[in-house]
């Protein structure tokens, strides 16, 4: 079949989300409260700081914003994920980035799947934080034996998305129908069930050694644990959510408010208790899903991440229980860390994007290195950088939110080294580095504003 015939990774991948966010609007109705607040401090942000508004506007990072999600699951064996990276294939999203979370007490080791294209992340920058359960550090053998049988009993994808996914391999596509019914039978493994597969007593055991492998264990599925809106202003969203019946967590994770935010700012609000009916007929009740907000700023360069981490590190003393005085607390370590754009691009602690602004020809006797020219078309107008956005996740973060929705805030320690390579072994495929692919769309736009103002083919250019 002609590719022409098929629908776009990106077209399927949007069109998935927004079913994804439909559906979590009716199993959670407060996620539609959330959604609201988002809109309203992100419309009226945006009507307070038009310089924002026309930033994001230039850089194409506008129109995505109202459609901006990262969502949550968690799966309990190597051939459930090898699968998920085969079904999130269909959709243009690939594997970025190792997470080890056992080393803050939780017993799972993660990627984020997403979009790695510029142009295809401004179509829909949708991203799954996607958890791997680690048995090995379940300490009790009879029960660790116990969770590996039930898991391999279940399987979490119904037959016809299975089918879907080999037609997509073996044709290169889906065409309009193939891929409203990939989206539709995709979501099934995403859907929340209220019978357990197990029995109340299994389901305690479980509990007691780590409610994560109760909630990984004991359903039909990896249910989606939450979905995440994008807010241009994560302290008033904050300061917001009591007025919309929403208690937020305590503090705000990640770094603390900035004129140029960096990285990633999470807060959420609790999990929904929910009433569970396990194998028996016995009620019970499970505490799982939540609501969670986040605010993206730019990416950072290796160099501009080891100073983050340095400072993150000294903030860990600081008591966490009173947002106000540990962002204070925050700020005032976080004053080492250049707080404007062009002293976060010239330091390269941060990611740009570089793109050519009109049409006129450099200077024959330009510098001819890339650098040098970049920083002469910079100079005259004829260039401009505009930060990368930071599409993924912070170690911290994420553990501070799963343990804050666990019913604790405490970080434990981990008790077995990370495995990047077990990762990928049950993903099929490597893991990208995305210092890499920050780098790589870094480099490729200031060749492609260069090969535009000269005049160029690449190939003809000066290396």
């Amino acid at each position: 079949m002609p590719a022409h015939s098929f629908v776009s990774a990106a077209s399927i991948r949007d069109r998935f989300a927004s079913a994804m966010s439909t559906m979590y609007q009716n199993e959670v109705p407060q996620y539609g409260t959330l959604l609201k607040l988002v809109a309203d401090i992100n419309e009226r942000t945006l009507a307070d700081n038009p310089a924002l508004a026309r930033q994001m506007a230039a850089a194409n990072d506008l129109a995505r914003l109202s459609v901006e999600r990262h969502g949550a699951i968690r799966v309990g064996t190597a051939e459930e994920l090898g699968m998920l990276s085969r079904l999130f294939a269909v959709m243009g999203m690939a594997p970025v980035g190792y997470y080890d979370l056992a080393a803050a007490g939780v017993p799972v080791h993660s990627t984020a799947f997403r979009p790695i294209e510029t142009e295809t992340l401004a179509i829909n920058p949708f991203r799954l934080f996607t958890s791997l359960l680690r048995l090995d550090l379940i300490e009790d053998d009879n029960l660790r034996q116990r969770a590996a049988d039930i898991l391999a009993v279940r399987d979490i994808f119904t037959p016809r998305v299975r089918e879907l996914i080999a037609r997509f391999e073996a044709e290169g596509g889906l065409t309009e129908a193939e891929a409203d019914t990939f989206v539709a039978e995709a979501i099934e493994t995403f859907r929340w069930h209220e019978d357990a597969t197990v029995d109340y007593a299994t389901y305690e055991a479980l509990a007691s050694e780590h409610k994560l492998i109760a909630d990984v264990v004991c359903f039909r599925g990896p249910h989606i644990n939450h979905l995440t809106p994008r807010t241009l202003d994560i302290d008033a969203a904050q300061a917001a959510m009591p007025e919309y019946g929403i208690t937020p967590k305590a503090v705000i994770e990640g770094p603390p408010r900035r004129d140029v935010p960096i990285l990633l700012r999470q807060t959420s609000f609790k999990a929904l208790e929910e009433s569970i009916r396990f194998a028996g007929d016995t009620e019970g009740r499970h505490t799982a899903r939540f609501g969670e907000i986040e605010q993206r700023g730019v990416a950072l360069t290796p160099d501009g991440r080891a100073l983050y981490d340095r400072l993150l590190t000294a903030a860990q003393t600081y008591k966490r229980d009173a947002n106000d005085d540990y962002q204070a607390a925050l700020h005032g370590i976080f004053e080492e860390f250049p707080d404007d754009l062009d002293t976060l691009r010239r330091r390269e602690l941060a990611y740009f994007r570089y793109q050519a602004a009109g049409e006129s020809l450099i200077d024959a006797s330009a510098p001819a290195d890339d650098d040098s020219a970049i920083e002469a078309l910079l100079a005259s107008g004829h260039v401009v950088a505009h930060p990368i956005v930071y599409e993924d996740f912070l170690p911290v973060s994420a553990a501070g939110i799963f343990q804050s929705n666990l019913g604790s805030d405490e970080a434990g320690e981990g008790t077995a080294a990370a495995s990047q390579q077990e990762l990928e072994a049950a993903l099929g495929q490597p893991i990208i580095d995305p210092f890499a692919l920050y780098a790589r769309i870094e480099a490729d736009s200031k060749r492609a504003a260069l090969d535009m103002l000269m005049g160029l083919a690449p190939q003809n250019r000066p290396a």
